[in-house]
């Protein structure tokens, strides 16, 4: 359901850019808020020529809403200045605050780096704040007339894959390097006949020497075409084209010849210019992995906030996107990481909604199933396990048929151990993953 209290991301300005921040300041947190329009548009530390009022009036950004959440007794992080004294006279006090910005579109048009130049520029390191996180945005339909968004989304990956109604499950080829071409061939073709609906390279493998790329897809597809000849399931492989734009492109021309349905980027390495080349160029889903987005969101006062930050990368064309999941092996919340999915199934315009299908990972196992549809209510996903179906002790066909199972009974409203009692898979794995 929609926040009331939160604007609403279809319907704004179609001439006006808009971005909700937190920001924690010790000078007057409205002050702070006009220092930083102004860094990000037509101002800079003193007025200078040309700067009329009428050319702040047409280009200049704007505070449209401030409003104070928060005192803290310290800042967040160093560096920042502060007033010798309060206004009252006391100590500084650090403020919080959510501050909505906006920009005129005509400023820099729809592009989709110079947006994130705006919204996420020097403003992090303005003297005046301790603290600065990009909550959310919302964007004119101009950048949905010129972007390619998910080209395939949750419908078109479901299409692909012959799955509908409940999550594709996943896993990732795991040892994650050090397989040849030919021995991750003959792993996935053993998935294949197991029926997993999709599986993916790991992100540290590309293209080295002991695993070339093009071996490896051949040897892949071979394995998953003739599992689809003796079973009828196409099984889904995101292939790890991760390079350089023009060696992208070659990779993803290389697995569609050969039958492929899905090609995986590292979204921070290849940057938004390479998303946006590989977006345009696609004829398959792209599977996006996230590696190093910790390193922008970890810090709870500094970086970005996942719904911000993932709707650039769908604009640009991804199709799936990594949310962690619950209980993960990582830093994140649960609650985080289900904010994270339910952003990427929320529309980003009303006339184009742009979704993607979150993929949940980390450390996933039969554990997760039923605390994820207990908060999703939505199989509009991925959900891969790595250890968790590779792991199991009748084997990996075995660990994808008691994932499966997992969510069966979840969507079922039945406990595991009861579901477990028709599924050996599920009840094996009972004792290898215990709560």
């Amino acid at each position: 359901m929609p926040d009331p209290t939160r604007p609403d991301p279809t319907h704004i300005d179609p001439t006006r850019i808009e971005a909700d921040y937190l920001i924690e300041t010790a000078f007057d947190p409205a002050q702070a808020a006009e220092t930083m329009a102004g860094e990000q548009s037509s101002g800079t530390f003193i007025a200078v020529p040309g700067e009329t009022p009428e050319l702040r009036a047409r280009f200049a950004a704007r505070v449209e809403r401030l409003e104070v959440v928060d005192e803290m007794a310290a800042p967040s992080l160093p560096g920042a200045g502060c007033p010798a004294r309060s206004a009252s006279g006391g100590p500084p006090v650090w403020r919080r605050a959510r501050v909505t910005l906006s920009w005129p579109l005509e400023t820099l048009g729809p592009s989709l780096p110079n947006l994130v130049a705006t919204v996420a520029g020097n403003l992090f390191e303005l003297n005046a704040f301790s603290g600065l996180r990009l909550l959310d945005l919302r964007l004119p339909t101009a950048f949905a007339r010129a972007h390619p968004g998910p080209g395939f989304g949750i419908d078109g990956t479901r299409r692909l894959a012959g799955v509908a109604g409940r999550p594709l499950i996943g896993t990732i080829i795991k040892p994650s390097v050090g397989l040849s071409a030919d021995e991750t061939g003959a792993l996935v073709g053993q998935l294949a006949m197991a029926g997993m609906d999709f599986v993916k390279d790991d992100e540290l493998q590309s293209d080295g020497p002991a695993c070339p790329f093009e071996d490896r897809v051949r040897a892949v597809m071979r394995a998953v075409n003739d599992a689809a000849d003796r079973t009828g399931k196409k099984t889904m492989v995101a292939f790890n084209l991760t390079g350089e734009i023009d060696e992208m492109r070659r990779r993803h021309d290389f697995v569609l010849a050969r039958g492929g349905s899905c090609v995986m980027a590292s979204l921070n390495a290849v940057g938004w210019s390479g998303m946006l080349a590989l977006g345009r160029h696609t004829q398959l889903p792209i599977h996006a992995h996230r590696t190093g987005w910790g390193a922008l969101t970890r810090a709870p006062a500094l970086g970005w906030a996942f719904p911000a930050w993932s709707k650039l990368w769908r604009l640009a064309g991804c199709d799936h996107m990594h949310v962690n999941g619950l209980a993960n092996k990582f830093t994140e919340s649960d609650d985080s990481v289900i904010r994270s999915a339910k952003s990427l199934m929320s529309p980003l315009f009303a006339d184009d909604p742009m979704r993607a299908m979150p993929v949940f990972s980390s450390g996933q196992t039969i554990r997760q199933a039923a605390g994820t549809w207990a908060a999703l209510q939505n199989p509009d996903l991925i959900h891969t396990a790595g250890g968790g179906i590779m792991a199991h002790p009748m084997g990996p066909a075995a660990g994808a048929m008691a994932l499966r199972e997992a969510w069966a009974a979840a969507m079922a409203g039945e406990t595991i151990e009861d579901h477990a009692r028709h599924s050996p898979a599920l009840a094996a794995a009972l004792d290898t993953f215990p709560a």
